[in-house]
């Protein structure tokens, strides 16, 4: 269950309390969920009993209570948890994150992509700017992605040479295919309700030395109204670059996979064991570099910042949760609310960190993928396996999303 699929259950629950006569209020139009904050527990939170205590006239402990029941009936839904001053805590159910890697792996990259397209039409336009260019170019990636169909424009056009053969901004267009242009000035005319115009702080130098991958990362994640730093720590190979860490996350999956086939397993969704979750690995020692992207078997855990275990409160008379989510299963599952609110927003930044994200929270999960000395593989390795597989192809979704290329080696 997403994050999008569960926000719409919590809404359910609004509703069938609304129904009951339980609660008198009008039922908002969306309910935010995140992962729980400290004090918290289960898999996701919400404050809506907040949000609706007020309007309903009844005490947000009250509110709450309504909402757990009708919750904790709802498929999907393990347990549901009221703690502080009314937020509700809840758990899935041992298959949600099954489910969610099993359409992962068969969407692929194009996880979090709409199927359909939408029949909005979007025109973007941007200044003769490099930066900007670059980020209309992946605006409108992001656009298609969620099925909006793109027009471009750039003020005197795009300038053949480096641009281009470097940087991979589409010459004479942007878009294939789907109605573009970037010709000189802005379209007249035509079946536009509006021109949003891109234009983010300009990069202080030119971007071209780095390359194609590490010049797009360098103006693209920044957020469009900081200057963006254009330097050599682009292209350095260690922990400390974020776009290192994402490309190696990449290449060390597709290690860790060839490995696995090499001894004979494939992946297969399941649940991936509590060491996997214990465990770290793949973290650099402050200042270093990160291991290289072999996928051995016996490779040392290595505990990293910001993958600790959630964690879980017990509650008097409550049974404990069957199982600890991994805490890449968050991220995962927001993928697709990720590029929907990229797009949105135009804010390519907001994928480029997301990814970040990913990487960091996969990484402590490979040294456990395969098995070590004589250990047969198990389903535990093959669940482990589909996890990581499912981080892969979001990894390279986003990178392709970006203009930056996922590598199968690095």
């Amino acid at each position: 269950m997403t994050p999008v699929e569960l926000s719409r259950t919590v809404l359910g629950a609004v509703r069938r309390a609304v129904d009951d006569g339980v609660l008198d209020v009008a039922v908002p139009e969306r309910v935010k969920v995140t992962p729980p904050g400290p004090g918290g527990c289960g898999d996701y939170a919400t404050n809506v009993a907040l949000q609706l205590a007020r309007p309903a006239g009844q005490p947000p402990l009250k509110v709450a209570e309504i909402l757990r029941t009708r919750l904790a009936a709802s498929d999907g839904v393990r347990d549901v948890v009221v703690t502080g001053p009314g937020f509700l805590n809840i758990s899935l159910g041992d298959s949600a994150g099954v489910d969610l890697v099993a359409r992962i792996l068969r969407r692929g990259p194009r996880y979090g992509f709409v199927e359909r397209a939408t029949g909005e039409v979007a025109h973007l336009h941007a200044p003769r700017d490099v930066r900007a260019v670059v980020v209309m170019d992946v605006v409108g990636r992001l656009l298609r992605s969620q099925g909006v169909d793109v027009r471009t424009s750039c003020e005197g056009g795009v300038p053949a040479g480096e641009w281009v053969t470097v940087l991979g901004v589409p010459d004479g267009g942007m878009g294939g295919g789907m109605g573009h242009g970037m010709g000189e000035g802005a379209p007249r005319g035509g079946a536009f309700s509006g021109v949003h115009v891109i234009q983010p702080v300009p990069a202080p130098a030119s971007p071209l030395h780095l390359g194609r991958d590490a010049g797009r990362w360098a103006l693209l994640h920044p957020a469009a109204h900081d200057r963006p730093r254009i330097s050599d720590e682009h292209l350095v190979q260690r922990e400390g670059n974020p776009l290192f860490r994402v490309r190696y996350a990449h290449a060390r999956i597709r290690a860790v996979s060839r490995n696995a086939a090499d001894l004979g397993f494939r992946a297969e969704p399941g649940t991936v064991g509590a060491s996997a979750v214990e465990s770290g690995g793949g973290s650099a020692q402050p200042g270093g570099t990160l291991p290289p992207p072999t996928g051995t078997p016996g490779a040392r855990p290595h505990d990293k910042p910001g993958a600790a275990t959630p964690q879980h409160h017990d509650e008097p008379g409550t049974t404990p949760p069957a199982a600890t989510p991994h805490p890449l299963l968050h991220p995962l599952a927001d993928h697709p609310r990720v590029l929907a609110q990229a797009a949105a927003h135009r804010a390519p930044d907001r994928l480029a960190r997301h990814l970040v994200s990913v990487a960091d929270a996969v990484l402590p999960l490979l040294p456990a993928v395969l098995p070590r000395g004589a250990e047969k593989p198990s389903a535990t390795h093959r669940a482990r396996l589909a996890l990581a597989e499912a981080a892969g192809a979001v990894l390279a979704g986003g990178l392709s999303l970006l203009g930056i290329d996922a590598p199968e080696h690095l």
